[in-house]
């Protein structure tokens, strides 16, 4: 018995050392500043939290790509909201999608896997948080075999301050919900945070009818 609870002990510590080691790499992945991402045929914006529409808008409006999808938009969000805010031109309009059902990160990967098929779209720039990439490029990758992704991580304010305890239990969260795509647990969830087409949307594409862009959250 003294030898099973040594090695159970044992095993407990390696996950805890490993959890820790890994978590450590995560913190770093973070705090990476980002670099300007190439030319692709989208962009796709991952709702959820801040500067995330607004750096999209800006790179489709700098020609980065032809087409945007605004994945897991609010009710309340209009495209001329959201271009006020981020002081672009609306005229960017007919080539942006407000996608509005998905509300978790493999939600916005079957969204943005139906989108892209819809708009023949072969390479694609990512834009969340810089925490968040990790597992939206996972759920993406997962999604969209045969898609070239470019991340463009931003960096939100909050996570200047990451060794506070509410960012520092976000980032721990986020970290352990990545572990956990990439063990293939997220196909557990029940299947409600996926979408499916409904109605046409401002680029007369198929897809859903309208859902604020929520604040700062893991996804």
């Amino acid at each position: 018995m003294t030898r099973r609870l040594t090695r159970a002990g044992i095993a407990v510590l390696v996950v805890i050392v490993g959890w820790l080691a890994g978590f450590s790499w995560f913190l770093r992945t973070t705090a990476r500043e980002p670099t300007d991402p190439p030319h692709a045929d989208g962009i796709v914006a991952l709702t959820g939290g801040a500067d995330r529409v607004e750096t999209a808008l800006h790179l489709l409006e700098q020609g980065h790509a032809r087409l945007l999808l605004v994945s897991g938009v609010g009710h309340a969000a209009d495209l001329a909201d959201l271009a006020r805010r981020a002081g672009v031109d609306a005229h960017l309009a007919d080539r942006v999608t407000l996608g509005r059902l998905a509300t978790s990160t493999r939600g916005n990967a079957s969204e943005t896997a139906e989108w892209v098929r819809a708009n023949d779209i072969t390479s694609l720039i990512v834009v969340t948080a810089s925490y968040h990439m990790p597992r939206a490029m996972t759920e993406l990758s997962r999604a969209l075999p045969g898609v070239t992704l470019y991340p463009d991580a931003v960096n939100p304010p909050a996570l200047r301050n990451w060794r506070d305890g509410p960012m520092l239990r976000l980032l721990a969260g986020e970290y352990t919900k990545w572990l956990a795509v990439e063990l293939g647990l997220s196909s557990l969830a029940p299947r409600g945070d996926l979408v499916a087409p409904a109605g046409p949307d401002r680029t007369g594409q198929a897809f859903p009818p309208p859902a604020t862009v929520q604040q700062e959250r893991s996804g």
